[in-house]
């Protein structure tokens, strides 16, 4: 019933005009009414928004109980690449809203939406594996600080867009629309540091399994062995 009058609710605000923004309604294999600024149903119903300069979507809360399924995970490699894990959290909360078997219409896939070509240069077999996707999602996102000397907001950026896309933009946000919702959209979430760290030390070893070099990091200098300052 709630479903019902909520479509009709949506149905009375929006009129099937010509305008620049366009809500697309329609229910999923579970009967659940779902309403986005993209159209991923064929049978989708189509609602013009008059003189609308655009649509912010959200991605719902996820349930606590099932955030607290992937909290060990999120709190292990979180540390285990000294990042915050409350930006973690915001960007599986973004990405997935924690949905490990999610998919983009791009191919992005799992709880971090990792690409192919980037899940598979990150040694991920399994995209749509929790402990896997949380793994390579948390060590692209150390890479993307490293390169961007801990600056958040581009490495965020450059998580959405690439960081091809960052460089050509002179090491600024790119002009994308997606782009820059994404980064506020997780800066929402939890504060989001858009500029350099310069007081902070971050040091990377480098462990040997299976034969493939494994960066770890830690606001800790090591008291034995190499290692290298990636952050300061």
């Amino acid at each position: 019933m709630k479903r019902t009058l909520l479509l009709a609710f949506v149905t009375a605000l929006l009129t099937p005009l010509p305008a620049r923004a366009q809500i697309y309604a329609w229910r999923d294999v579970h009967g659940t009414l779902v309403l986005s600024d993209r159209k991923r149903n064929d049978g989708a119903m189509t609602y013009a928004v008059p003189e609308a300069p655009g649509i912010r979507a959200t991605t719902p809360l996820a349930d606590a109980a099932v955030r607290a399924q992937f909290e060990p995970l999120v709190r292990e490699h979180a540390a285990r690449h000294s990042l915050r894990a409350d930006l973690v959290r915001a960007v599986i909360q973004v990405e997935s809203g924690y949905n490990p078997r999610a998919r983009s219409p791009k191919g992005a896939m799992g709880l971090m939406q990792l690409m192919p070509a980037t899940a598979k240069q990150l040694g991920v077999r399994n995209a749509f594996d929790p402990a896997e996707n949380i793994r390579g999602g948390c060590t692209y996102l150390r890479q993307l600080l490293d390169r961007y000397n801990g600056n958040e907001e581009l490495a965020l950026a450059a998580y959405n867009a690439g960081a091809d896309a960052v460089d050509r933009n002179g090491k600024k946000v790119p002009p994308f629309q997606e782009t820059r919702d994404y980064v506020k959209k997780v800066g929402r979430i939890t504060d989001v540091q858009s500029a350099s760290l310069k007081q902070r030390i971050v040091y990377k070893t480098f462990e040997i399994v299976d034969g493939r070099a494994v960066p770890h990091y830690s606001s800790r200098k090591p008291t034995t062995g190499t290692f290298e300052i990636v952050v300061q």
